[in-house]
């Protein structure tokens, strides 16, 4: 299932960037059906009593494509596409007007959409943004279609294609009022004669027989997925089976459609070989799977003779490349070819590199090389260093700082109580890197972060979805201080909508972040102090419940929220957190 996002001018934070971990397909077969829907450029026969409206093709579309859940910013341009989508059942979700701009008639869409859509492509987010507009007359002049989406910012990086994409990206359908409405609305507003005796008159009779009712298939498209050859797996499997240090590095896209994040877990339990997790693959293997590595990952990548990314790309998060070893084989798997050859020739050189789907790929290597592991030396010497940071943490957590809480602390206790069938989204700067060395998810795809572009304040936005999605989980929101201000009026939605999620407010009084490399770089935290604010006092006026967090009483505050939860209310923690130098020299320009 998936769920799209729509707004007049904007506001879709709350579906842009989750469509991947929360089991999206690639929305291009949608789009694909969306275009088909559409009939022939021929005038024809106008019903002009007809109360239809090209809303109800919208929402039949997507009920085909199983869209539960519609998240909008609602405006006068997409109401046939709101009050079509009720009626059929799917279930319409409004944010407040407070996170987008105000329309305008250059500008149809908000800043906001634009970062999110941006967001949602570096996170290779299959999300949809549906976006009103001006009639085609008043914006063209004459009969003619508009295209399928503006020339502007959302063509940089939007895509619209009737044909299968090998990877997922954010797109823009744009659909004018004249398309939407009834045709006796249409006429109303752009003033036509009726019947139709002059020019402007047959135009608008034009453009509405273009949208004459004519039954059309709104099932989805079907998709392909590029694969590896035999030949990239069997080199692969040499490669790796003459390894003494080999590591498996799993990103984000290794989780997407079609294969189940169960089958892939089993693969890499197969394989044998130590493996990190990023991204949206967080969670992927369980907590106490002797293959699973969290810290120290630079030096066991300088260590390494042999790296498989599977997924992950050599961008920022690997210095561009610049961690492997002297002499090490990478094989690089990636559907998006540009991603899959990021950096390369510049700071390192893949031994294969394969433009397919990485989940299957790893899938293909597990059934060539069944039997295989990796060096138990080389396993357990990985296993002695993380566990040696995890003492590390532990240590540092029982120091306490000169007034409020150590963020150590909170987190291992919030690590104590996460159940099962929990969820978490993260949404902040230091608070949010400190809980990464904690926090360990569940299950596959119940971790939720920006991804590459990093964008602040997807926490509201990305929690709706996730408890939308899935009802059954404990959906946790961790927030800096900082990030918080982005969405903290989305309390007002999770109220009014019944949506009850749990945000943990870090709250340092800083972007600290921010301050981390720019007090010793340039000897000033200009910019960078906050307020130890009642950021809990808002969700309550907001009928949401707000709980303060000090030195004490950790884990009673904790299980209290998660109490409230459990009754239907969205809870806000303002945990009142003291310095700490545990990511001291971890940020970098």
């Amino acid at each position: 299932m998936g769920h799209w996002g729509q707004g007049s001018t904007g506001g879709t934070l709350g579906t842009l960037g989750v469509g991947r971990t929360l089991g999206m397909g690639d929305t291009t077969g949608t789009l694909g059906t969306l275009g088909a829907l559409g009939t022939a450029g021929t005038l024809g026969q106008v019903d002009t009593a007809s109360p239809r409206h090209g809303g109800e093709l919208v929402a039949e579309v997507l009920r085909a494509h199983g869209v539960p859940v519609l998240f909008t910013l609602p405006g006068g341009h997409i109401s046939p596409v709101l009050v079509a989508c009720e009626k059929i059942g799917i279930r319409v979700v409004d944010t407040p007007a407070a996170s987008a701009s105000p329309p305008s008639p250059r500008a149809p869409v908000s800043p906001t959409a634009v970062t999110a859509v941006k967001n949602a492509q570096m996170a290779e987010s299959p999300c949809c943004l549906l976006g009103g507009a001006a009639a085609s007359l008043q914006k063209v002049g004459t009969s003619q279609n508009p295209k399928p989406f503006p020339n502007g910012v959302f063509g940089i990086f939007c895509r619209f294609s009737k044909l299968p994409m090998p990877f997922p990206s954010p797109v823009f359908v744009e659909l004018p009022i004249d398309v939407l409405y009834p045709f006796h609305v249409v006429q109303k507003e752009l003033g036509a004669p009726n019947p139709p005796g002059a020019v402007p008159g047959t135009i608008i009779y034009g453009i509405c027989s273009r949208a004459r009712w004519e039954l059309r298939d709104p099932t989805p498209l079907p998709l392909s997925v590029p694969k590896a050859t035999p030949e990239q797996v069997q080199l692969c499997s040499e490669l790796l089976s003459r390894a003494q240090r080999p590591l498996v590095l799993v990103g984000s896209q290794a989780l997407l459609p079609p294969t189940p994040a169960e089958e892939l877990r089993s693969a890499l339990l197969s394989l044998g070989v130590p493996c990190y997790l990023g991204g949206a693959a967080r969670g992927l293997l369980p907590p106490e799977c002797p293959l699973l590595l969290r810290h120290g990952r630079r030096e066991a990548l300088r260590q390494a003779d042999l790296v498989l990314l599977a997924g992950t790309v050599c961008d920022f998060r690997l210095s561009y490349g610049r961690l492997f070893g002297r002499g090490a084989a990478v094989v690089a798997v990636n559907r998006d070819r540009a991603q899959l050859l990021r950096n390369a020739d510049v700071f390192w050189k893949p031994r294969l590199a394969v433009q397919g789907d990485p989940a299957s790929f790893v899938l293909d290597l597990a059934r060539a090389l069944q039997g295989f592991a990796a060096p138990k030396e080389w396993l357990e010497r990985l296993r002695e260093s993380d566990s040696d940071r995890d003492r590390q943490i532990r240590a540092k957590a029982l120091v306490p700082p000169p007034c409020h809480l150590n963020p150590l602390l909170l987190l291992q206790a919030l690590e104590q109580l996460l159940p099962p069938q929990s969820l978490l989204v993260a949404d902040g700067g230091d608070f949010v890197g400190t809980a990464a060395y904690v926090l360990r998810p569940r299950r596959p795809l119940a971790w939720l972060d920006p991804g590459p572009f990093g964008t602040l304040g997807v926490g509201g936005g990305f929690a709706l979805g996730a408890k939308l999605c899935r009802p059954e989980a404990e959906v946790w929101v961790l927030y800096g201080d900082g990030s918080l201000g982005f969405s903290l009026m989305e309390f007002d939605t999770f109220v009014r909508h019944k949506v009850p999620v749990i945000a943990l407010v870090g709250n340092d009084a800083g972007w600290t972040q921010i301050s981390r490399e720019q007090l010793p770089l340039l000897g000033s935290a200009v910019g960078c102090r906050l307020s130890y604010s009642d950021y809990h006092a808002v969700a309550a006026a907001l009928g949401g419940r707000g709980f303060v967090l000090d030195s004490d009483r950790v884990l009673a505050v904790l299980r209290a929220a998660q109490a409230e939860c459990h009754q239907g209310h969205p809870v806000l923690v303002n945990a009142l957190l003291g310095p700490s130098d545990f990511r001291e020299g971890s940020v970098s320009v």
